[in-house]
């Protein structure tokens, strides 16, 4: 088991509820991708499973940690983490820090401190961290500064960073926002090639459902902090999407012009299910 959430809530202490009752589970290599509205809890439950914020009601267990009660501490939560990776949609890097050392940071968890902090001075693995933004097309911004990069590039560096971190759990938080069309399909198709190839467990937020009906096998709708659906790509339909982000007296439409991949998904999903009732 990757994480197991039972029961989780999470209210802040301004009183505001981001989370309630939720239980939610994937198995090791999994892939999984959360959908919904603005303000539906993705980012939080993220934060949850990731040990960013600890939930204020329920339970749970991340890589056979757990969450609440017995939760790790000190060099137990740091070693937890360094098992798990974050791609943030704006991602918290210094501008005045240069990419190859924003990259190299993925492994700081994993390395001793003499060695983290000597990779301040001078990077420890040049070749890693060009090999890892080579995968996002990134190798020539190597000793650039992260103030030179233009929003899109400073959200491939953050996924190059994971990459190079190579996690056992990968959490993304709407990691192509900033990115156009073509290129965050090819970046969503890294994720998850390099999560299968790893045996890793991926649960990537997407604001683009196009995106996770055409990649994802197992699609997560959260709707006002609370699991809407929890359903395999095939069996999600139109009403589901329109219930999920439609507002009181509105009815929204998925998309206005459907991508020809996920057109052909859909075919097929269609195909498959007919051929299993026959």
């Amino acid at each position: 088991m990757s994480f197991s959430l039972d029961g989780v809530g999470l209210t802040h202490a301004n009183g505001y509820t981001a989370l309630a009752d939720i239980s939610l589970r994937a198995d090791r290599g999994e892939r999984i991708a959360l959908i919904g509205p603005s303000g539906a809890g993705k980012t939080s439950l993220l934060s949850v499973i990731g040990t960013a914020l600890a939930p204020t009601a329920g339970q749970g267990t991340v890589l056979d940690s757990a969450l609440a009660g017995q939760a790790p501490r000190g060099q137990d939560l740091k070693r937890l983490r360094a098992r798990i990776g974050t791609i943030h949609q704006a991602p918290p890097i210094p501008g005045r820090q240069r990419v190859v050392t924003a990259v190299l940071a993925g492994r700081l968890g994993q390395w001793p401190a003499w060695k983290s902090l000597a990779s301040l001075l001078y990077p420890m693995d040049i070749p890693g961290a060009r090999a890892a933004l080579e995968r996002v097309e990134l190798a020539d911004k190597l000793f650039c500064r992260c103030d030179q990069l233009s929003g899109g590039q400073l959200q491939r560096v953050g996924i190059a960073r994971v990459l190079y971190q190579q996690p056992d759990l990968l959490l993304a938080d709407e990691p192509v926002s900033a990115l156009d069309p073509a290129l965050a399909q090819a970046t969503i198709r890294l994720l998850t090639a390099d999560a299968e190839a790893r045996g890793a467990t991926l649960i990537a937020s997407l604001h683009a459902v196009d995106l996770a009906l055409g990649n994802f096998r197992r699609i997560v709708g959260v709707k006002a902090g609370r699991i809407a659906f929890d359903l395999p790509s095939e069996r999600v339909t139109d009403a589901l999407l329109h219930a999920l982000y439609a507002s009181e007296g509105e009815e929204l439409p998925v998309q206005a012009h459907e991508p020809a991949y996920v057109t052909r998904q859909r075919a097929a999903n269609d195909a498959a299910t007919r051929a299993a009732c026959c």
